[in-house]
């Protein structure tokens, strides 16, 4: 499970690549919209799995009987 924390920075690494891609390509024809759609994907997807991977330690520490 510990492969989860890691991938959703892989997502964010491939954004950045894609939004650097788009840049350094903006002035050729035709216009990299593939690249600012996948990047704007992998952030989606960052995010999404970030939030989820905190709901889903929320639920887990909520269902966790509390020691004294």
């Amino acid at each position: 499970m510990n492969y989860l924390k890691i991938t959703k920075y892989i997502y964010l690494l491939i954004g950045f690549v894609m939004v650097f891609d788009a840049v350094s390509n903006w002035n050729n024809n035709p216009k990299p919209w593939l690249s600012v759609v996948l990047a704007g994907l992998a952030f989606f997807t960052f995010f999404f799995r970030s939030r989820f991977a905190k709901k889903f330690e929320d639920r887990r520490n909520q269902n966790k009987p509390n020691n004294p």
